[in-house]
């Protein structure tokens, strides 16, 4: 099958986001210059730098109250700065609740019954019990081809790792199951790894 994306699939659901997959997700909580927390999951989300570390996130969609975009990029345009909380299997349901169209007064910390924790380096809430969080200042927000498409870059600026998710060293992902966005309605999650080395690696 082919298809071209402007002329249509003739399926019965988009197939794209099933073809991209898995992705992981981006799940971002920011804070409004008028003091009102919000906590958004997105899944076109990944890390695109490391020196300096740096992070990005889409969001493709708007609601009525926030005009052209959504309440976390409308909050980051105000503040310049959001946190990346690394969602795994464990809080799939409370992240679920958090990705509802909620109004913007709303604080999903609160209506999902999640710990907040403040972040160190910005002025933003994080998701306490999250295996790792990412706190970001934001260096630019682009403006993608269609309909309140924006991509939203920010560098690191400060990591928190949950204790139990180190072991010898390193940040073992099997130890709180990540959880990834497929197409449709589904979800998958990591459970097992393998390495391998790149041409001239030993």
């Amino acid at each position: 099958m082919f298809y071209q994306p402007s002329e249509g699939h003739g399926l019965p659901h988009n197939p794209f986001n099933a073809i991209v997959t898995p992705r992981p997700i981006g799940w971002i909580s920011t804070r409004g210059s008028d003091g009102s927390e919000n906590l958004a999951p997105y899944s076109f989300f990944n890390a695109v730098a490391y020196t300096p570390p740096q992070v990005m996130f889409a969001s493709t969609s708007a609601k009525e109250d926030r005009g052209d975009t959504k309440d976390s990029v409308a909050n980051i345009r105000d503040t310049g700065v959001f946190c990346v909380n690394i969602v795994e299997y464990a809080m799939r349901d409370a992240m679920n609740q958090s990705s509802g169209p909620w109004d913007k007064a709303t604080d999903e910390f609160e209506l999902a019954e999640i710990e907040k924790a403040p972040c160190t380096t910005i002025a933003c809430s994080r998701v306490a019990q999250a295996p790792a969080n990412l706190e970001c200042r934001l260096t630019r927000i682009v403006e993608l081809e269609g309909e309140s498409n924006f991509a939203v870059f920010g560098e690191v600026m400060g990591v928190h790792m949950r204790d139990d998710c180190i072991i010898n060293g390193i940040f073992d992902i099997l130890k709180f199951t990540p959880l990834t966005r497929l197409g449709y309605k589904d979800y998958a999650v990591i459970r097992e790894t393998f390495s391998l080395n790149r041409p001239g690696q030993s």
